[in-house]
């Protein structure tokens, strides 16, 4: 607990809360013509009071945008997030009780895909899919469940060789049993801490994607396509690119900090 209110902790933990009441609670009190109503006497232009972080190309409000965009963000990302810890539990709990042939099969087909930079793969799905917000979802979640699959195979192979899970074996405990009382609980905290560091990452892969065309298609506000749509525009109007791109900077800031005290308060291995 002492580590969760340090300075750093308090910190990501801020970021964090203040980043999903915003993609919480910003659509209910912004109208979505507010991201997209255009004013054309007013475009690229610089901060000022009816525009505190400036207009775009097309004299829409850059504050409305990235606080718009926010709830794109964290949307996908923290379904994408969803969606590979519901396939990458999975794989990895049976990989890791079972071991044997099951494991190396299992882990062979997670190999091959982590074989590819997760970025890479990810560009590949939704290219093949087509872009769109879910088709996003679902190649970031394809692409990020190897790794969190390889991180609870371990966990779960840790915790097998326990011996109060041989003394339950030995009572008799089926492994379903087994898996739901006494892997599970114990290898919730390390799936908790790379989910929200995963979010980080994923935060990136949506602004990668949207930035190359493959995420999220307009109208929909999203910092990737904020960030694309800003680059002719950086000798004139930089602060078109430097708005949204300090909201993803930010964000996953926060989420890497929040994430790694997260990681200190919830292992049993490190000190006090």
């Amino acid at each position: 607990m002492r580590r969760f209110l340090s300075g750093k902790g308090l910190v990501g933990a801020a970021i964090v809360l203040i980043m999903l009441l915003i993609a919480l609670l910003a659509p209910l009190f912004i109208p979505d013509t507010f991201a997209t109503q255009m004013d054309m006497r007013a475009r690229l232009s610089g901060p000022t009071l009816n525009h505190i972080f400036g207009t775009d190309q097309l004299g829409r409000d850059l504050f409305y945008r990235v606080v718009l965009g926010a709830q794109t963000s964290v949307m996908i990302a923290g379904a994408a997030v969803l969606m590979s810890i519901v396939i990458g539990l999975p794989l990895g709990i049976i990989s890791g009780y079972f071991g044997g042939v099951i494991d190396n099969v299992l882990m062979r087909l997670v190999d091959t895909l982590l074989s590819f930079p997760a970025l890479l793969l990810a560009l590949t799905i939704s290219a093949v899919l087509g872009p769109n917000l879910t088709n996003t979802i679902i190649a970031i979640g394809i692409a990020f469940t190897p790794f969190l699959a390889r991180i609870i195979r371990g966990e779960a192979l840790r915790v097998a060789q326990m011996p109060y899970v041989e003394a339950a074996r030995a009572a008799g405990t089926t492994d379903l049993q087994m898996i739901i009382r006494h892997i599970l609980p114990n290898i919730m905290p390390a799936i908790i801490v790379q989910g929200t560091i995963s979010l980080a990452f994923a935060i990136l892969a949506e602004a990668g994607l949207s930035f190359l065309g493959l995420g999220t298609q307009p109208p929909d506000a999203s910092w990737g396509l904020m960030i694309q749509a800003s680059r002719d525009y950086l000798d004139i109007a930089p602060w078109t690119a430097l708005v949204p791109g300090a909201a993803v900077a930010i964000t996953v800031l926060g989420l890497n900090m929040f994430g790694d005290v997260l990681r200190d308060v919830l292992d049993p291995r490190t000190d006090p």
